[in-house]
């Protein structure tokens, strides 16, 4: 019998004990595989476990965000909280799954079961090594999916970004509020930027400027991030499309300044991460601008 439930009900005591399947898994209406199936459920959702029965589990499992049903599923299938090693293997599916994702021909719905995956292992796993950068990963792949969707709709192309839809922040300021100081929390601050730039600069100077700003400011106070060469890159390639913005303007002394500050910006980036792509693409940033060749607008190939 399917029991409607809500989510608060479910994570109401103190003492529920929950798990969440390796592989998708049976819900049935009694402890017998021959019983009724009531429905599968995905890997990374979560169960709450009611009772266990040899080598079954009575449970409460999530099916989709908006359905719960009480039923019962074979207890080899689910990794609890006391599980040993339950962090690396919950994390280990969710790797698999990620890489699935990125196959062409990979299972349907995998990203998503990574996207939980790596969110439960930071959730039952909270002093795991791997809880930090299992979150991070729950949220980067929750943000490229979000972000597919947004820049699908026309408002992408809206200068302003207050005119568009912007990504949902919650989970990458989950990890920087729980993982503070540390490279996965940089990371996340980084994404952040995204909801702040231009959806297209319409010829704007100030967009550029703007946003070679925000850059410079993050590399600035997250000196230690890994985004930082990529964070000087971005701000040193917005600074060189300034050069011809003010040079269109009139107004050659900006220009000047902008060429000058891209170069500082570009070398900073090759210092900074020199055997990142993003310090190769610095030091072609510099070879164009040094040759006067045209990084934005109707000279660019």
């Amino acid at each position: 019998m399917v029991v409607a439930v809500t989510l608060l009900g479910v994570a109401a005591s103190a003492e529920t004990v929950r798990g969440t399947p390796m592989e998708v898994a049976s819900i049935y209406l009694s402890p017998d595989s021959s019983s009724n199936k009531l429905a599968d459920i995905d890997r990374g959702r979560e169960v709450v476990i009611l009772e266990t029965s040899g080598d079954w589990l009575h449970v409460e499992a999530v099916v989709t965000e908006e359905k719960i049903i009480t039923g019962w599923m074979m207890k080899k299938f689910v990794v609890q909280g006391s599980t040993p090693n339950g962090d690396r293997i919950v994390f280990g599916v969710a790797v698999e799954s990620e890489d699935q994702a990125s196959q062409r021909h990979g299972r349907r719905g995998a990203a998503q079961d990574a996207m939980r995956l790596y969110y439960r292992t930071a959730e039952y796993f909270p002093n795991s090594p791997l809880a930090a950068e299992a979150m991070y990963r729950s949220a980067d792949i929750r943000w490229q999916i979000n972000k597919a969707d947004v820049m699908s709709l026309p408002s992408a192309k809206e200068k302003e970004s207050y005119l568009r839809q912007s990504m949902d922040e919650q989970y990458m300021r989950e990890v920087m509020k729980k993982f503070p100081g540390t490279k996965w929390a940089d990371l996340a601050a980084f994404h952040l930027i995204e909801n702040k730039i231009c959806g297209d600069w319409q010829g704007s100077s100030k967009c550029p400027e703007k946003e070679a700003e925000m850059y410079e400011k993050y590399a600035s106070e997250h000196p230690q991030s890994p985004a930082v060469a990529e964070a000087l890159y971005d701000a040193a390639w917005r600074m060189s499309a300034l050069i011809e913005m003010y040079k269109t303007d009139g107004e050659s002394k900006k220009s000047d300044e902008s060429r000058g500050k891209a170069i500082v910006l570009a070398q900073k980036a090759v210092t900074q991460g020199p055997q990142s792509d993003w310090a190769a693409r610095a030091q072609l940033l510099l070879f164009m601008i040094e040759q006067n060749i045209p990084t934005y607008g109707n000279g660019v190939e």
